[in-house]
């Protein structure tokens, strides 16, 4: 499972049903009671709006449930996934809506205590209605977790991606460095829309990750800022570095 990707749908399939949960949200004119009889209410619909920390906890667990049981390749989408698999870019192309016998194969296998807890809560009026209710919410999941790149010169920081010292001043380390582009082309390491990516970094750790690995190695190995986080040499650095302050003048 990615991480990534899971934490995306939880967030779609939860503005989906916050939404829906706005929908249903009762009338505020008060209903008029039996003098003698006593009405009993279901407490999920009495409030206004649900319980915030419930309401997290129901989308955890739906989100959770659901995500295990969609195809792997749906789990592990992304932007350099349907650059090379033409019939990944077929089937989960974003410029139209998915159809119905995708749907139906997609969202099959979801358990029915899933149904059975979004038909209880009011969130769809049927069992039968999951395929529509899923449709925005995987279509929205699509199109984040394959969209391209950004401009990655404009994808600026606040703050040091290693050491994280926000008050210095940062430059922009280029993850596959560019004296080694020819040959990564050659090699076939990377794909081109890689090759600008960066990272912004101070200059004290900008100078340590080009000590830490050449720049044939950072290409190879090092090239996302994620992994070079990974190492414990950078793990230590970031811990010392980031302890070394200076007044402004």
């Amino acid at each position: 499972m990615s991480h990534d990707n899971y934490a995306v749908f939880r967030e779609c399939l939860s503005s989906t049903i916050v939404a829906r949960s706005e929908e249903n949200k009762p009338s505020k004119t008060p209903r008029r009671r039996h003098k003698t009889k006593h009405v009993s209410i279901p407490p999920a619909s009495t409030p206004e709006r649900a319980d915030p920390e419930e309401l997290a906890e129901f989308i955890d667990f739906l989100a959770s449930e659901s995500f295990a049981f969609l195809p792997e390749s749906l789990q592990s989408l992304s932007y350099a996934a349907i650059q090379h698999d033409p019939h990944l870019a077929n089937t989960y192309n974003t410029d139209t809506p998915l159809d119905r016998g995708t749907l139906d194969t997609l969202t099959s296998p979801i358990p029915v205590e899933i149904t059975d807890s979004l038909t209880v809560y009011g969130i769809i009026s049927s069992p039968d209605n999951l395929p529509d209710f899923l449709s925005p919410v995987l279509s929205e999941y699509i199109s984040s977790v394959t969209a391209a790149p950004p401009v990655w010169i404009q994808t600026r920081a606040e703050a040091c991606e290693i050491c994280e010292r926000d008050w210095i001043p940062l430059s922009y380390h280029h993850l596959i460095p560019r004296g080694v582009h020819a040959k990564v082309r050659k090699k076939g390491w990377h794909d081109e829309w890689m090759l600008n990516s960066v990272a912004w970094l101070c200059r004290a750790c900008h100078s340590f990750v080009h000590r830490m690995a050449s720049n044939e190695e950072l290409a190879r190995e090092w090239f996302t800022i994620e992994r070079i986080l990974e190492r414990e040499d950078v793990k230590d650095w970031a811990r010392w570095v980031g302890r070394v302050r200076w007044k402004a003048r």
